[in-house]
């Protein structure tokens, strides 16, 4: 029986640690390494444990890391005594060498995913004993977990500062190395890009217009200069067109042959070639499409961290989605509830899979009866929520779509009515309604 308790202990290579702790204290050039793979949760035992949380902690102060002054620290910190120098000593003579240490570190770290992976099992078994909540609701959260795992996230959301700001430096080494005058990703408009500072991990962006406005264009082109210059997937939820009618508004933004065109087949020998040579180009684009028209929150999230190489998410749109548990109403008051769960659901989404999170909405009607037609945050249809939820809301809107005899004739205004990483403001973009896409305008230096 006692054989048995033993052999069930949970996985770790106690061997595995040691080299790695010896490794460091034999040479300090490898406290750099370990700690970009490593956390102090990692090791199994916990004398293991509280020597790397002091050298990690060292590390972050660049204090010298030595046999030496790593014990005087433990002792400080209140986890070290005069055995444990005997034990620093044992950990340096039982390894091989430190030239091997990535090595030792990937077992610690595979050891540490299947005792996170052992532990997340047994909160699943457990949760479906207890049998409360729905199975989808059971599966939805067991998802939760292992895709926590796989994105190298215990699941503890209470961390250290010191944790956060190592993050924190990190990322900003990462940004003043970058070519990039803005931290996120390109919209694929630069003037927007300056505006908004790009397309930046966990934000719900939203962008709302009448319908007719250009919504799903300017979404289709942020989808394709997104997958052109970063080569990362990206998911397209389209709720209201389908697959096929989505490829070919790509197809005409991307070889600019007329959109009517391409609906009625009627094309020239030129335009044949063009057309051909943008479907090899857009085929090398990972762009994902689902034209499922009834999905929720809870299924696009739980497809989208299937895919591996994530970039950005887009929905058109809003209004149409479903929320898992209550389902489209026709009670008005009822859907704004539903149209709240949904975008605090997208917030949380966005979080989750850490990438841009672009929606799409319609407005109400209510800038029809004002004089500048211009819309404004409060047009935003049923629910204040999506407001709030939004790190950035963008309108567009055109005034030659109003006033025909309009000076500004194919020119889009990118309202931008609330923003959390700078100013709000109108950006002015083309429109090509042949095309059905936007593009930059001619760059004048008096603009600038």
């Amino acid at each position: 029986m006692e054989e048995e308790l033993l052999s069930r202990q949970l996985p770790h290579s106690l061997e595995a640690e040691q080299a790695v702790l010896g490794s460091m204290l034999i040479d300090s050039r490898c406290v750099a390494e370990v700690i970009g793979m490593l956390k102090p949760d990692d090791f199994f035992l916990q004398l293991n444990k509280d020597l790397y949380e002091t050298i990690y902690t060292m590390f972050n102060f660049s204090e010298i890391i030595d046999p030496v002054t790593v014990l005087e620290k433990m002792k400080q910190r209140g986890v070290g005594d005069d055995k444990t120098a005997d034990y620093l000593m044992q950990l340096m003579e039982v390894t091989p060498t430190a030239a091997n240490v990535a090595q030792y570190a990937g077992i610690v770290k595979d050891k540490a995913l299947l005792r996170n992976l052992a532990v997340a099992a047994g909160d699943i078994r457990e949760t479906v004993f207890e049998g409360v909540g729905t199975a989808a609701e059971i599966m939805e959260n067991a998802e939760k977990k292992i895709y926590a795992l796989r994105q190298g996230n215990s699941g503890d959301s209470l961390q250290h500062i010191g944790m956060v700001l190592v993050n924190v430096f990190e990322r900003l080494d990462e940004l003043s190395r970058s070519e990039n005058a803005f931290p996120g990703l390109s919209t694929g408009l630069r003037d927007l890009d300056k505006k908004i500072n790009g397309l930046n991990k966990s934000d719900l962006l939203l962008i709302a217009a009448r319908p007719g406005m250009g919504k799903t264009s300017i979404a289709l082109n942020i989808a394709l200069a997104v997958a052109k210059k970063t080569n990362k997937t990206v998911a397209f939820f389209s709720l209201e067109m389908s697959r096929e009618q989505l490829a070919m508004r790509l197809l005409s933004n991307e070889s600019f042959v007329d959109n009517q065109k391409l609906v009625t087949g009627k094309l020239s020998e030129e335009e044949w070639t063009k057309i051909s040579i943008a479907s090899s180009a857009l085929s090398q684009t990972d762009i994902r499409v689902d034209d499922n028209p009834a999905i929720s929150v809870a299924e696009m999230n739980a497809k989208c961290r299937r895919l591996d190489n994530l970039g950005l998410v887009l929905i058109d749109y809003l209004q149409l989605m479903t929320s898992a548990g209550t389902g489209q109403s026709s009670n008005n008051a009822n859907r704004v509830q539903v149209v709240s769960d949904i975008s605090r659901a997208l917030k949380i989404m966005a979080k989750e899979l850490n990438v841009p999170v672009i929606c799409l909405s319609q407005l109400s009607r209510a800038n029809e009866s004002r004089l500048d037609k211009r819309p404004m945050l409060s047009d935003l249809r049923e629910s204040g929520a999506i407001e709030q939820d939004a790190d950035e809301v963008l309108f567009i809107y055109r005034d030659d779509y109003y006033n025909p005899d309009t000076e500004e004739k194919n020119v889009a205004e990118i309202i931008v009515a609330k923003n959390r990483h700078g100013e709000t403001g109108t950006v002015k973009v083309q429109w090509l309604p042949q095309f059905t896409t936007f593009a930059d305008r001619e760059w004048k230096h008096s603009e600038g």
